[in-house]
């Protein structure tokens, strides 16, 4: 054995590996992305590790590897687990032989989601068992326990560590090497594993029988657990309870409950923690699921508790819990004065704000910008979706109108094509996000005949999540060199019939692309092609020379960090710039220059 220092999508990788798991499939996603990473650089090639094309496909691939007794694993982030609700409300009916344990990520914040949907939820929704890690080691355990109940029971369970445990560090005890379990083939049994009404009818009395059961058996989980005394309790699970025990970690007099298997319900040991408790105050993150539970319990059994929490106002409905909230909240349900010294912050100066945009040589500010261009003084409307081009919708570009969810853009477009037949219909979409669920909407407009103009914003990677390979890369997480899927050639193949490649950094000729495509009836598309600024490097460099009349207009136009003003002056931070020259086109008397891309 070893000590290792990981992340906690680290130990949640290496707790799988130390399961045994045979298949692991996912999307990337943060705060879930680290998981396959980390599997990716132990894997002696015995376990199959793949970046799906997106969720769902990841489900079906787990799927069928845990039909043949094989343990799998598929990654995401919470909202990748909406697109993945289809097979997995299904397998929670057919059930599995291996053990298949599905990792939600949620983002409670959110910090870098659009949604602070809570997988616990999900699980109960789902009817299969949910496991909710408090901490990086606990995650690394817990995980090894979520595949032999997935297998006990022959059910999917949900996985669902939060940010500040897949992102928080701690060091664990690992083998120096890991075997992937032994597995049979696939059974032939189409009354078992074809989901036909009786079968599902047949198994959901056969769910809502077992489920109870399992709840029993969680109440001797280890990781269902109490700790002190006294007749007001904190109920708390996942990364609250860290935080609930920071506080309480040296107050005895105070029960502590740890619900680290909330659905279902582990009722016989929470009734047992109830015992001689007058008030309980339950301190969670976003859904007040443990609170909800906690009041059915009480009302079936007809205890004189009083249970506070989010539905008594007591704690936050939305958001993150930290350590501070946690000793507010706490201190206040204990009755006790708030011992920590308070800083008076009054006369510190305010931090300054600091939103996150597109970094300096993106291509895609080259790409909204010939856009914005081509477009000036006509009618148009712009369509975004989920990846690094979401920050086209901040000032001065102002180049997203909406995003809703991956893929939504290309056919909210075509929506605003029957309402708004008098202005030109975007949709901007990256080129991982093309394969993971944009294709259904290409094919969409074509069908319904839209007029629409799709533009790929082809950086050749999955740059927000962490520069992640895909179809169109050329390589997978098996290290194997493969064919790399076109996108023109699928849009070809679909039946566009207007597909241009551009490098977005030519200026002129995507702005007359662009124009040239607005002209045109139907379903367009233009591929601004040109690689992400962080993994191709540039030592190219612009400079501005002393024609410069100090308007400002490069700053105004494209708000790229790296052009500053010291004193007044407009100028280039060196340190900052690519030399992508899309500021020389902009300025009005030609005072930028270098080495750049023209």
């Amino acid at each position: 054995m070893k000590k290792e220092y990981v992340m906690g999508n680290g130990a949640i990788a290496l707790g799988a590996m130390a399961a045994g798991v045979n298949v692991v499939a996912g999307y990337p996603g943060t705060p879930s992305s680290e998981i396959i990473e980390t599997i990716s650089k132990y894997n002696n090639g015995d376990i199959h590790l793949e970046w799906s094309i997106n969720e769902k496909a990841a489900m079906e691939v787990a799927a069928a590897a845990a039909y043949t007794g094989a343990r799998t694993m598929v990654t995401m982030k919470q909202v990748g687990l909406n697109v993945a609700s289809d097979p997995l409300m299904s397998l929670a009916y057919v059930g599995v032989k291996g053990g298949m344990v599905v990792v939600s990520a949620d983002d409670p914040g959110p910090i870098s989601s659009q949604t602070e949907q809570d997988t616990r939820l999900f699980g109960s929704f789902c009817k299969i068992p949910v496991f909710d890690p408090s901490t990086p080691e606990e995650a690394f355990e817990m995980i090894q326990d979520a595949f032999e109940y997935s297998e006990k029971y022959k059910t999917p369970v949900l996985f669902r560590p939060t940010t500040r445990v897949c992102h928080g560090y701690a060091s664990i005890e690992v083998a120096e090497s890991y075997d992937t379990k032994k597995h049979g083939d696939f059974e032939k049994d189409s009354s078992k594993w074809v989901i036909f009404p009786r079968l599902s009818f047949e198994n959901h009395a056969m769910i809502e029988k077992r489920n109870p059961k399992i709840g029993a058996d969680f109440s001797e989980y280890k990781y269902n657990s109490v700790r002190g005394n006294g007749k007001k309790a904190v109920f708390a699970g996942g990364i609250s309870y860290a935080y609930a025990m920071e506080y309480l970690k040296d107050k005895d007099d105070v029960k502590v409950c740890k619900i680290g298997t909330p659905f279902p319900f582990p009722e016989d040991f929470v009734l047992r923690v109830l015992e001689g408790v007058e008030e309980v105050l339950c301190f969670e993150e976003l859904h007040p699921f443990i609170e909800e539970e906690l009041l059915k319990l009480v009302g079936k059994h007809h205890l004189n508790i009083k249970i506070r929490g989010k539905h008594t106002g007591d704690v936050a409905l939305s958001g993150e819990n930290s350590s501070e909230s946690a000793r507010e909240v706490i201190s206040s349900f204990l009755g006790l004065s708030d011992s920590c010294e308070q800083i008076d912050l009054s006369d510190m100066p305010k931090l300054p704000v600091r939103p996150p945009v597109l970094c300096a040589g993106c291509p895609h500010r080259a790409s909204f910008y010939a856009v914005k261009e081509a477009m000036k003084g006509k009618k148009a409307i712009f369509c975004g979706d989920i990846g690094c081009y979401t920050l086209g919708n901040a000032m001065p570009l102002d180049m997203v109108d909406t995003c809703l969810c991956m893929g939504a853009g290309i056919t909210m477009a075509q929506g605003f094509n029957w309402t708004h037949d008098d202005c030109t219909n975007f949709a901007f979409v990256g080129d991982s996000t093309f394969f993971a669920s944009g294709m259904t909407g290409v094919a969409n407009a074509l069908y319904n005949e839209a007029d629409m103009i799709l533009c790929v914003l082809d950086n050749s990677t999955t740059a927000m999540t962490g520069h992640q390979p895909h179809p169109g890369t050329g390589r997978n997480m098996m290290g194997d060199v493969v064919d790399k899927i076109s996108i023109q050639s699928v849009l070809e193949g679909m039946g566009v019939k207007k597909i241009e490649t551009v490098d977005p950094l030519d200026f002129e000729k995507a702005v007359n692309v662009v124009k040239e495509c607005a002209e045109m009836k139907g379903v367009k598309a233009i591929i601004f092609k040109s690689p992400c600024i962080a993994i191709v490097k540039s030592d190219k460099k612009m400079t501005i020379s002393d024609k410069c009349i100090n308007c400002k207009k490069c700053i105004r136009e494209i708000g790229c960090p790296a052009l500053i003003t010291v004193d007044g002056q407009v100028t280039i931070d060196s340190s900052l710039c690519t030399g992508c020259g899309l500021c020389s086109h902009i300025c009005p008397v030609k005072a930028i220059g270098g080495e750049c891309n023209e």
